[in-house]
């Protein structure tokens, strides 16, 4: 199974940052370490080290790998691979199913990309500049 590069990992860790502790991201859902969205069954009234927070998002990623491989089928350089596995880590891979993104990259249509990336840049209910740097290196990434 193809894995996100390392360079993909750090843009996910840059935009999650990094929480010991539980808190509500932008969207209202329980977070901690590099956005991974706390579970019903999951306790983490402790908190997290950044090793355990690192294993959690190489765990979260993997989920994100198998739907941008299960979803986009077409050949991908490392780049876009990693820019899209960047994008369902921050939003699921139900957003990246059904979004008109995933049908411009299926056409092949590359160049559409960046424009169909800076869509996706709200959060309850609000734009937020956060979403935007994010959607822009995701951009930067998939045309390298």
């Amino acid at each position: 199974m193809r894995h996100i590069t390392q360079n993909g990992i750090d843009i996910i860790k840059r935009f999650e940052g990094f929480s010991s502790t539980v808190y509500f991201c932008p969207a209202g859902y329980p977070t901690i370490g590099y956005g991974h969205v706390v579970l019903d069954h999951e306790d983490f009234s402790n908190g997290v080290s950044k090793r355990q927070a690192e294993t959690l998002l190489k765990k979260d990623a993997q989920i994100a790998e198998r739907a941008v491989l299960r979803l986009i089928t077409v050949p991908l350089t490392d780049g876009q691979f990693d820019a899209l596995v960047s994008f369902t880590y921050n939003l699921g891979g139900g957003a990246l199913q059904r979004s008109t993104l995933r049908r411009v990259i299926n056409r092949g249509d590359h160049y559409d990309v960046p424009w169909q990336l800076m869509r996706w840049v709200w959060a309850g209910g609000k734009k937020l500049n956060g979403l935007i740097r994010r959607r822009l290196a995701e951009s930067d990434l998939y045309q390298m």
